[in-house]
């Protein structure tokens, strides 16, 4: 299958401290990659990096054959990005902040589409709300709507469950698994259980660096479990 991504060599430094360093690998269209690692081990820096909002310090991104350094611009057009801020507006309301977003994208008939999307995350009823007016648990899920509106082929979850009471989990399981075909995902978590249970590839990483990559069926799980529990102790290097 073709590539979706393709990380190359990829490092990432602030003064003499190297975030990622030197990490490759290749992720085929339509996989879902979990990246687990404890805190500091590089997984938002390494997001950040696929989703162009920071450019490597050395080594190559590329995101459905596009340089993800070179074509920014043409990168961000097939990708959808969730992380820690919410990238909306609170004082728009909710189909408000997704019409917005899909204009800058040119999505057809945006405004269906937006109210779509609000169903999908069960937020219908409440599209016509500011978002400050929402939970932090609503807000993640308009996020999430947000992501799709124009159509990714790339969709990129930054601990995507933080926040999620479990209504409104099941609601972002059923939703994924609705959009999953011919997409791929590339999700960082620190809940094993879930990470691995939405993963066809897993890439656990430790101190910048990946531990271990590969296809989750090509992995033994207790060789998987006794690394990460390695890798969350600091005990791999």
């Amino acid at each position: 299958m073709p590539d979706a991504i393709r990380v190359e060599g990829v490092c990432k430094t602030f003064g003499t401290r190297k975030a990622v360093d030197d990490v490759s690998f290749v992720l085929p269209e339509g996989a879902f990659l979990t990246i687990f690692g404890p805190n500091g081990a590089g997984k938002t820096t390494l997001l950040s990096m696929l989703s162009t909002l920071s450019r490597p310090s050395k080594g190559t991104i590329y995101i459905c054959g596009i340089d993800a350094k070179e074509e920014s611009e043409s990168v961000r057009a097939s990708i959808g990005v969730v992380s820690h801020s919410s990238m909306l507006y609170p004082d728009l309301t909710a189909e408000e902040n997704l019409v917005l977003y899909g204009r800058l994208y040119g999505v057809p008939d945006v405004k269906n589409r937006a109210v779509n999307l609000l169903d999908a995350v069960g937020l219908k009823h409440r599209r016509l709300d500011q978002v400050r007016t929402f939970s932090r648990g609503m807000i993640q899920r308009v996020s999430i709507a947000r992501a799709l509106m124009n159509d990714p082929k790339v969709v990129l979850f930054d601990e995507p469950y933080s926040g999620l009471d479990p209504h409104a989990t099941q609601v972002f399981d059923n939703l994924i698994s609705d959009v999953r075909k011919d997409r791929t995902f590339v999700m960082v978590s620190h809940d094993l259980k879930k990470g691995m249970q939405l993963a066809d590839h897993v890439l656990l990483m430790a101190r910048g660096r990946a531990v271990c990559f590969g296809r989750k069926d090509k992995l033994e799980p207790d060789e998987l479990n006794h690394l990460y529990e390695q890798t969350i102790g600091g005990g791999v290097a």
